[in-house]
């Protein structure tokens, strides 16, 4: 178990640099043009993949740093740059990750590879779960998957919604109801493999902020995939459904529902993301409020400029020892027993949402206008208050395990 520090090393310095250096030089030039364009900005990914970021192996790396640290850093340093550029960037993950969580050795490598293809030809990938009706409340999902044993074949038939890069994915990951009196625990994921007659796109949303990220519908029209793209296969998933039966007819004690404890371990991920449009946000507010001159002075001589660049410096450290603190205990296997997981996004979001608006206020009337990127950014932090569980959500969670009582 690696001691928790809030000190980097030399390596994790190196690799933070070189993020950075990435997200000032090639994303940060690229921010306003996919922000005005709505567009996925493919050229961005292709030199992510060129130099090592937009790949698997760079992911695993950080992900299985014993400090917990090389997620939260990397995400911070990338989201510094532009939210919707990095979200592009990372959005493949999600897919990845529930492959890797849930897949066979074989699955894995079979599909993550065709997630993100290679430098020359870059592929995306797309994780739905989300659904117009079944957002928080995951138990109200209609995406249904039905086996056709003479044909060893699964049909899937559903609207989900809030894809990102949903219908543009070379392979889309797809979680769908087998067995719907069970609830939560009656899910199971597919993969769906690329140009499976019946996917479609459906509607792509026109968002408020992180507008170089593609989200759209995706629709599934008695689309077939073979037995083989359940992931961790049919053996495993019977087995699983049977425990879930016996427990139901039991009546047993209640088990914790496995999709919310995994939203607990991602959600520090969120936190860092949410960090890094602060902080990108504040640095824009103080170097303006250094060089901006009213009545013959610089603003930030001004106690009621000042005071809010404090105030907003303290909860960004404040955002990141929280995100950092949940993202040790994750990787060392400590438990949550106060919900930190949930704790850290929750803090961080509304941190992000709170300082953009800040740095608006400080650079007046340019922080209203395009011409400044902080009104970019205070439009891209509103999401981290909604997507992996809105701050309502975050704070049920803490209650509800400060209370002791399961969560759902």
């Amino acid at each position: 178990m690696a001691e928790f520090t809030m000190e980097l090393n030399d390596e994790q310095k190196e690799v933070r640099d070189w993020l950075h250096g990435f997200a000032a030089d090639v994303i940060r030039p690229a921010a306003a043009e996919w922000d005005e364009r709505e567009e996925t900005p493919w050229p961005v990914i292709q030199e992510a993949a060129k130099v090592g970021i937009y790949s698997l192996d760079f992911y695993a790396q950080q992900y299985f740093d014993p400090t917990g640290l090389g997620i939260p850093m990397a995400m911070e340093e990338l989201f510094w740059g532009d939210a919707g550029i990095a979200l592009s960037i990372v959005g493949t993950g999600l897919a990845a990750v529930g492959v890797l969580a849930n897949g066979t050795e074989e699955q894995i490598g079979t599909w993550i590879p065709q997630m993100y293809g290679d430098p020359s030809d870059v592929k995306v990938a797309a994780f739905c779960s989300s659904e117009p009706d079944a957002g928080s409340d995951v138990a109200s999902m209609r995406t249904r998957a039905v086996y056709d044993e003479a044909k060893d074949e699964w049909v899937l038939d559903g609207t989900k919604t809030w894809a990102t890069n949903g219908g543009i994915a070379n392979v889309h990951v797809v979680v769908a109801v087998v067995d719907p009196e069970l609830g939560s625990k009656g899910h199971a994921s597919f993969i769906v493999p690329p140009n499976t007659p019946g996917l479609s796109q459906g509607q792509k949303f026109k968002k408020h902020g992180i507008r170089a990220s593609h989200t759209a519908e995706v629709v599934l029209d008695q689309v077939r995939v073979p037995g083989s793209c359940l992931l961790g296969g049919k053996e495993k998933l019977d087995e699983r459904l049977a425990r879930a039966r016996e427990r139901a007819k039991s009546g047993g004690e209640r088990v914790k529902n496995a999709a919310m404890a995994t939203f607990e371990a991602s959600r520090p991920a969120v936190g860092a993301m949410a960090v890094g449009t602060a902080r990108a946000a504040y640095e824009v507010a103080l170097d303006y409020a250094k060089t901006r001159e009213q009545f013959g002075r610089p603003i930030i001589d001004n106690q009621g400029v000042a005071f809010q660049l404090a105030d907003m410096r303290t909860q960004i450290d404040a955002a990141r020892l929280l995100v950092w603190r949940a993202s040790w205990m994750a990787v060392n296997g400590k438990p949550f027993t106060a919900a930190e997981g949930s704790m850290s996004k929750l803090f961080a979001s509304e941190t992000a949402k709170k300082v953009t608006a800040q740095a608006i206020q400080i650079l007046g009337g340019n922080g209203y206008t395009r011409e400044y990127p902080v009104e970019r950014m205070h439009r891209d932090a509103a999401i981290y208050t909604i997507f992996e569980g809105t701050s309502e959500i975050q704070r049920l969670v803490i209650a509800r395990t400060l209370a002791g009582m399961p969560i759902r």
